[in-house]
């Protein structure tokens, strides 16, 4: 790298940028260690010998290996308005490999599978390196034949660190030793105009692991992997617009773009617009952190009250060894064992709105069924919900239940994970309506072993009707 544009830039310029990317880092953060170490928090877990989950680019050479990739890439559009810099941040993991050696008597260090002390028992473990590639990039430079001058290359080569372990008394028992691996990369940004009477651009930033590392397995080739990569990207006096919920007008232009392992959306605060977090997990537009949540318990999104009473539970032994395989595991057991009781009762749970359920005009529906298998609300059996009919009209078609429908949700006013039900069957097993008169289908999947018992508990999925379409039965 040798223009001063792409470079890590000192004083104010990194200060403002930090700013810009305060709030969505924190919530990168949890992206960033997702899974990072799981609960009961020990290398001797066999769930934790299975780890990095998300966001992982392997080199080139090993991609045939274990189903990764060589490379990310993320579309977003973009107004440019006064804007006239891109500010760019990738961040990712780099597995450094543990080792623990003990000190013996004749002064040479012997490599083992455990060091037991007082605090800790140290173990062998792969580490997580936090590294950070910042652009900042004109965006009239990002454009036509002159973008590939703007691609950032990194190079993180070998090396081996050292950390001696001390008893009590400062005498050394033994050391940690750390081995980092070769990984390169490159960054490449590219912006275009789109045509049409709006001026908007898509941004395409693609990350590349461009390391010459050989063909292997996933452990061997971790070492040489970005893990959890995702990108921050800020347009100060712009406006990126939201990919899940864009403008009318813009929702052709979006369903043309293509993000290959990454879900861009809309970071930092509501009422703003100059942010995209690119994530390897699907996210909604400004994602927050629970202001309950204590801290950090990586253990890919788990409940946190569930997670420390758990960890409150662990022996003393188990938590030394906690202790001892991870910094960020031992902080986990410090958090739990300190935290106070007022802070552990915030975990059970939380309203975020009410609103008035008495008085004229209430819903009388409102109250708990006796006995499982109901949902808490039956628009069917409350009274002053909307009449449904037992139909609905679907290209022409009679759609009620029994019938058999294709499943065909849209990428506006829809969930992400129906995004995954795109082209499955499903038989309508009710119309019903809301307190507000909209009418939903509630199916079951075709193919869903649990079928029998969805329906006899209640549990249905539910669809409008412009998210389905009849069901022919010589279709194949």
């Amino acid at each position: 790298m040798t223009d001063p544009d792409l470079l890590p830039l000192p004083g104010a310029v990194d200060d403002a940028l930090d700013d810009a990317f305060g709030q969505a880092r924190a919530v990168a953060d949890a992206v960033l260690f997702e899974g990072y170490v799981l609960y009961p928090y020990r290398a001797s877990s066999a769930k934790n010998r299975m780890r990095w989950q998300f966001g992982v680019l392997v080199p080139p050479a090993c991609t045939a290996e274990g189903g990764e990739y060589a490379e990310q890439r993320t579309d977003v559009l973009l107004e440019p308005r006064t804007a006239d810099r891109l500010h760019a941040e990738l961040r990712f993991l780099h597995v450094r490999r543990r080792t623990v050696e003990r000190l013996g008597p004749d002064g040479t260090y012997t490599e083992v599978p455990e060091l037991e002390l007082p605090d800790r028992v140290l173990v062998p473990w792969d580490e997580g390196h936090e590294e950070r590639v910042r652009l900042h990039a004109p965006l009239a430079e990002l454009t036509g034949e002159q973008a590939h001058t703007r691609t950032v290359t990194f190079d993180l080569p070998p090396a081996v660190e050292h950390e001696p372990v001390l008893d009590g008394e400062g005498r050394t028992l033994g050391r940690l030793v750390r081995r980092r691996a070769r990984l390169t990369g490159e960054i490449r940004p590219y912006v275009e105009q789109l045509p049409g009477p709006y001026r908007v651009s898509r941004l395409t930033v693609t990350v590349h692991n461009t390391t010459d590392a050989p063909a292997g397995d996933r452990t061997a080739a971790l070492p040489h992997s970005m893990i959890g990569a995702h990108l921050l990207l800020a347009v100060e006096g712009g406006r990126f617009l939201s990919m899940t919920d864009p403008p009318e007008w813009a929702r052709p232009a979006v369903a043309e773009l293509r993000n290959d392992h990454t879900w861009p959306v809309l970071a930092g605060p509501a009422d703003r617009a100059d942010l995209v977090l690119s994530s390897p997990i699907i996210l909604e537009d400004h994602p927050v952190l629970a202001e309950e949540s204590p801290g950090p318990l990586y253990d890919a999104t788990e409940i946190d009250e569930i997670l420390s009473l758990r960890t409150a539970a662990l022996t003393e032994r188990e938590k030394r060894e906690a202790r001892g395989t991870d910094d960020r595991a031992a902080e986990v057991i410090d958090l739990v064992d300190s935290m106070p009781e007022a802070v552990r009762e915030r975990l059970h749970g939380a309203i975020r709105g009410l609103r008035e359920v008495t008085g004229e005009g209430a819903p009388s529906g409102l109250t708990l069924p006796e006995g499982p298998g109901h949902p808490w609300w039956d628009p069917q059996q409350d009274p002053e919900a909307a009449d449904a009919p037992s139909t609905v009209s679907i290209d022409g078609e009679a759609v009620g239940e029994g019938s058999r429908v294709l499943l065909t949700p849209g990428a506006r006013r829809t969930d992400a994970q129906d995004t995954f039900l795109r082209g499955c069957r499903a038989t309508v097993e009710a119309v019903v309506a809301d307190l507000d008169g909209e009418l939903h289908l509630a199916v079951v999947l075709d193919d869903d072993p649990g079928g029998d018992i969805r329906r006899g508990q209640g549990r249905f999925l539910y669809f409008k009707p412009d998210e389905v379409a009849p069901l022919r039965e010589e279709e194949p």
